[in-house]
């Protein structure tokens, strides 16, 4: 998925569970399917109730030691699971990153591409409105160009994204793209105080039973900032009536609606072509915000 990537493997994983969690030794490691992949770890099962979570890239690295610090503060206060880790593991034979085992939470991820499911919309909306509500008194800052920072910071990213994508026919009006990009980066920043925002709110990164959110995974972009990346869950995770549903629930104002809309814009324009052969089902989620984003702004 990427040129420099680390693959951890499950020889790897049983090496270093044996040396640094002797305690589940004889638990069996097990891959997870290739469909629950993400673009930042590697995921084995340990056990029946254990996962272990290993970044496979540089940008990945500090996770293990954010979720440690700041997940269990966060995680009394909301009203889904979180993957607060039981142990952080260290770089060890061969393999050069911090890494960490976490609870299994049984269930499954909603529909990739989106889902017009009004319940989990209220559900999530819920979350996000929650999470936004902790104190976020001394939490970690987004440096810029991080989901939460001013949209200003993303516009060169975003703008070679397009120029990347007029080499293809990716079934986008491009011309629109770039409108609703100007419109988008030139909305007021967020004027308020920080808060927090988990800052990938996408369907790989919940999990439901019954059709209802019982735990909110992969906290890698966590800070405080700006709350619209958490609104731009409208469009990344919901279609239809869900989406009014969710937007109507979260969203404070228009220009915040116009700063969601930049985030989920912005990483679809860099994306598509950085996952076409490597990932294309991102690519594909991808091309379809865009398409979103457009429809909603054009």
């Amino acid at each position: 998925m990427h040129e420099d990537e680390v693959r951890a493997t499950p020889d790897l994983v049983e090496r270093l569970v044996c040396e640094q969690c002797p305690q589940w030794a004889d638990l069996s490691v097990t891959a997870l399917p290739d469909e629950l992949e993400g673009t930042d770890n590697v995921l084995f099962r340990l056990g029946d109730e254990l996962v272990v979570r290993l970044p496979k890239i540089d940008w990945a690295q500090e996770q293990a030691e954010s979720d440690a610090r700041w997940l269990p503060r966060l995680a009394p206060h909301l009203p889904a699971a979180v993957p607060v880790p039981v142990h952080v593991g260290r770089p060890s034979g061969g393999y050069p990153w911090v890494w960490s085992v976490v609870p299994w939470v049984a269930g499954s991820t909603p529909p990739r591409l989106g889902v017009d499911d009004v319940r989990l919309a209220r559900d999530l909306a819920a979350f996000a409105l929650t999470l936004r509500a902790i104190d976020a008194t001394g939490g970690p800052a987004k440096p810029p160009g991080s989901r939460g920072t001013p949209l200003v910071h993303s516009d060169a990213g975003a703008r070679a994204g397009l120029e990347r994508l007029r080499a293809h026919d990716d079934g986008i009006d491009l011309a629109a793209a770039e409108r609703a990009w100007d419109l988008c980066v030139s909305a007021p920043d967020w004027g308020g105080d920080p808060v927090w925002v988990h800052g990938d709110l996408q369907p790989g990164n919940l999990v439901v039973d019954d059709n209802r959110l019982v735990a909110v995974i992969d906290w890698g972009a966590l800070g405080v900032g700006d709350p619209a990346p958490d609104v731009a869950a409208a469009l990344w995770t919901f279609t239809g009536e869900a989406r009014d549903a969710y937007r109507e629930a979260v969203c404070p104002d228009d220009a915040t609606w116009l700063r969601a809309c930049g985030w989920a814009l912005a990483p679809s324009l860099t994306g598509i072509d950085y996952y076409r052969h490597t990932f294309p089902r991102m690519a594909e989620h991808g091309r379809r915000m865009v398409r979103a984003v457009v429809a909603e702004l054009t």
